[in-house]
């Protein structure tokens, strides 16, 4: 962080007013957001982003592409400083909102996206084109190859890197025996079948949502610093088959027309023409997906890429359904041969859980201490707070006792730091906080199998009152999110009565029974 300042210093002559780290995804880089002293007038703000890279030929990609970039009128952040050797700079803050974070919002019943949401999606998939045929249009653009990092060209050798990365961190992390003769020729002839469009198109590679910055309206893309000459199709499947997105097929084919149509002034190619080679790339990506997902969560433990298993596998199985995979006989069988595992484990953990119910239901029947058993009978309440655990445990008003006290303290505390300090776990930049880094998630998936199964079976059997506390540090970020993220899920999966507590805040809401 110190280095971050230092640069910060000798571009504006004045030092920060705060320096904070913001959350991390997938990338070893670290990114800062800087308050500073002296506002840039080109930017009309006060803030700019620092990032400190672990390669410096990494970094020296992204600055050089992004600076070819922008001369040809590409919005992507301006590099503003870089340090002597290249492992540090300064850029253009584009904000805290990513089309990701856009397209994770509520959707309509059908699932749909909202036309808002929709023309965001629109406008970022029509860029992609004007990025890909940069080179082609522009020759003197062709400087960006020589400066790709870690490769010019997306090659065979480069093909056959992902395929052994999907070998050796997914498949051997998995239960299964399999014939690595046998996988490697499917390798090799998918590789193949891979190469030969032989144009100078930018290959984007990490062309998904998260790299979509959203600033007025409009995008700016980032994270293109693995970019390299390649066809054009591996981004289209990139961004419509990114997992955590959940496009339905309505979306990704209409998103398709809007990228051919965008794509008419550099190359015209038919739908079905370009439908058939396109899946063949979503087949290459899901299995380079799940590659970094086994590594990032199988490997290091990283909560949302584990949760993200689930949802690539799903759609690796829609498209073994559409004969993608029929060329590749062998690793078809793997490829089902995993669906199953993750199936069968998938209901051995439910039974599991079924398991626990039923002693946890054993050991109700015998304490009937709070039935209500009157011909009046009452409807459940679930009372939730959230609380600082230096001011002590919420009391229990409706002297029943029991329920549930839940300390966040172990995951992450956006309370650490100084951008989220004035803020609560109710707000947006701390909920993504959060998310991102994934530690609260993995946490809550727990307390709802615990909090699900006990409002059942207070309904089923007449209890009145529920109480659930989430206590953390402060009462301000952990808790509070876990309170409200609890609240809304019990009253959305029960219709239950659910009164919610945020005493440290202040805060009461009813959520009334549906």
């Amino acid at each position: 962080m110190e280095r971050i300042k230092e640069l910060y210093v000798t571009l504006t002559g004045v030092e920060p007013k705060d320096i904070a780290p913001l959350a991390g995804a997938g990338s070893n880089r670290r990114y800062f957001r800087i308050q500073g002293g002296k506002e840039l007038s080109r930017f009309d703000a006060k803030t700019l982003i620092g990032v400190i890279g672990t390669h410096p030929e990494e970094n020296e990609s992204f600055i050089f592409i992004d600076k070819a970039f922008r001369q040809y009128g590409l919005p992507v952040p301006e590099i503003l400083a870089v340090s002597d050797d290249q492992m540090v700079y300064l850029q253009q803050d584009c904000g805290n909102l990513s089309l990701h974070d856009i397209i994770m919002l509520p959707r309509q019943a059908d699932t749909s996206f909202c036309p808002e949401t929709f023309s965001i999606l629109c406008k970022a998939i029509q860029s992609l084109p004007q990025i890909q045929y940069l080179p082609v249009v522009h020759p003197e653009a062709k400087e960006i190859f020589s400066h790709c990092f870690p490769q010019r060209e997306m090659d065979f050798t480069s093909v056959m890197f992902d395929l052994n990365y999907f070998k050796y961190c997914f498949v051997k992390l998995q239960p299964v025996e399999f014939n690595e003769l046998r996988l490697q020729h499917d390798f090799e002839q998918l590789a193949s079948d891979l190469m030969g469009d032989g144009e100078d198109t930018f290959l984007y590679r990490d062309f998904q949502s998260r790299n979509v910055m959203i600033k007025d309206g409009e995008p700016f893309f980032i994270d293109f610093q693995g970019g390299r000459k390649g066809p054009i199709y591996y981004d289209v499947a990139s961004f419509l088959w990114q997992s955590s997105a959940k496009f339905t097929d309505a979306d990704r084919d209409l998103l398709i027309n809007v990228y051919l149509k965008a794509l008419k002034p550099y190359k015209t190619i038919s739908k079905p023409e370009f439908l058939q080679r396109l899946h063949l790339f979503v087949l290459f990506r899901l299995l380079q997906v799940l590659g970094a997902y086994g590594y990032r969560g199988l490997w290091e433990k990283k909560a949302y890429f584990i949760n993200s298993i689930p949802l690539a596998l799903h759609n690796l199985q829609h498209e073994l359904t559409l004969g993608v995979c029929k060329p590749y006989p062998y690793l078809q069988h793997l490829c089902e041969q995993l669906i199953r595992l993750h199936a069968e484990q998938s209901q051995a953990i439910d039974a599991e859980e079924e398991k626990k119910k039923k002693k946890v239901a054993n050991c109700l029947k015998q304490d009937d201490t709070y039935l209500n058993t009157s011909s009046d009978k009452q409807p459940l309440v679930v009372q939730i707070y959230s609380f600082s655990f230096k001011k002590g445990i919420p009391a229990d008003e409706s002297g029943n006792g029991g329920g549930y006290v839940f300390d966040c303290r172990s995951t992450h505390n956006p309370g650490r730091y100084d951008e989220y300090k004035p803020l609560t776990g109710l707000d947006q930049p701390v909920i993504d906080f959060l998310e991102a880094d994934g530690e609260i998630l993995a946490f809550l998936e727990s307390v709802y199998r615990l909090v699900d199964f006990h409002v059942e079976r207070f309904k089923e059997r007449g209890f009145t009152h529920l109480q659930i506390s989430f206590g953390c540090t402060g009462g301000r970020h952990r808790s509070v999110y876990s309170a409200q993220h609890v609240a809304e899920h019990i009253h959305s999966k029960h219709g239950v009565e659910v009164h919610i507590c945020h005493r440290e805040q202040n805060i009461s809401q009813i959520l009334p029974r549906s």
